[in-house]
């Protein structure tokens, strides 16, 4: 028996009645017949006819087509050329001449930084004419100061700290203070009124712009100057500086260093030998550098009393090791003519009219 089925036959019926269409069936676009070309629309932006001149008006020129119009722009103004002005200091240094913030710190008027303001805000008249920042003069120029300035310096003071161990003398670093936050109405020394410094009293501005004028490292103790006067540093720490500077320096004899062998703690004096001693006083370097001649002498057998006319970094400490000594105290007592006397550890007070370095 046989399961195959006969193959169906599609009929077409042309007659028959067509189905609806599907109404959400998508819609085709309708095919549009071949025709004559549309003209195309005129746009906005197609040049306009020429308009007619008015009477007495001259005819205006066809512009080409497909010429832009463009506002006139003004014309661009011409580079400013800046005044030729030659290197003050390089035609100064030709002549012989020197800068003048220069030459009036030398003349002890004032800081070099000080000049500079000064010269900026018209203080200053070289031969009577103002002066200019860099201006180079010559050694016999007039210098004129203005009222200003000089009242603006008489304002500024000087102040005399006996600085504790393990404050620094300048920015605070690693943890540690700065010996200038001492300085305020509670550690005044009392004494200070019974010789005080042009009478002044404290006030809060006198802690601005304190700059010491000469170190003492972290662990030395005495005599630290904090001034606001140009001067005062330039006298101090100047370039030429010769103030004098007295030190008792407490040591041991360490030839082995503080911890090794061999360390003598009492009578240093009959452990050091007289040609190291002669060293201390002339013939070391530091960094390179021979030191100049230094005054040392014994105090007691256990200590050393310097005078020294410069001051490089841990001087004192780092000239003692190079002759087998091991500094165990550090105190200064006195910058030039100025002495710490009896000011207490921690206070200050006021450098007096009649003091001088």
């Amino acid at each position: 028996m046989s399961t195959d089925k006969p193959a169906r036959t599609l009929k077409l019926n042309p007659g028959a009645p067509k189905k609806p269409a599907d109404p959400f069936a998508p819609r085709r676009a309708p095919v549009r017949p071949p025709g004559p070309a549309r003209a195309k629309s005129v746009s906005a932006s197609a040049p306009k006819p020429p308009r007619e001149a008015l009477p007495g008006e001259a005819p205006r020129r066809a512009r080409p087509e497909g010429e832009r119009t463009a506002r006139p722009r003004p014309p661009a103004p011409p580079p400013q050329r800046q005044p030729h002005r030659p290197d003050l200091a390089r035609v100064g240094n030709v002549r012989g001449e020197i800068r003048l913030n220069k030459r009036m710190a030398d003349l002890g008027l004032c800081s070099r930084r000080e000049a500079d303001e000064w010269i900026a805000r018209g203080w200053v008249k070289v031969n009577g004419q103002p002066a200019v920042m860099g201006q180079p003069v010559p050694a016999d120029a007039h210098i004129e100061v203005a009222p200003q300035a000089r009242h603006q310096q008489s304002g500024q003071v000087t102040i005399l700290l006996h600085k504790p161990v393990g404050y620094v003398s300048g920015q605070p670093e690693d943890g540690h203070e700065a010996a200038a936050t001492l300085i305020g109405a509670p550690s005044q020394w009392r004494g200070d009124a019974r010789m005080p410094g042009d009478g002044r009293r404290f006030a809060p501005e006198h802690t601005r712009g304190l700059a010491p004028a000469g170190r003492l490292d972290i662990d030395s103790t005495g005599l630290l100057v904090l001034t606001q006067d140009g001067r005062v540093a330039r006298t101090l720490i100047g370039e030429h500086s010769g103030v004098e500077k007295e030190y008792l320096v407490r040591v041991q004899y360490a030839p082995n260093g503080p911890q090794g062998a061999g360390v003598v703690a009492q009578n240093v004096q009959a452990a050091l030998a007289p040609s190291q001693l002669a060293l201390l006083r002339h013939g070391l370097s530091l960094d390179g550098q021979p030191l100049k001649p230094a005054q040392v002498e014994w105090q007691n057998p256990e200590q050393l009393r310097f005078v020294l006319i410069e001051g490089k970094k841990r001087q004192i400490r780092r000239m003692c090791e190079q002759v087998g000594l091991h500094v165990v105290g550090l105190k200064r007592i006195r910058i030039g003519g100025v002495l710490l006397g009896n000011l207490p550890v921690g206070q200050w007070r006021y450098l007096g009219s009649d003091e001088r370095f």
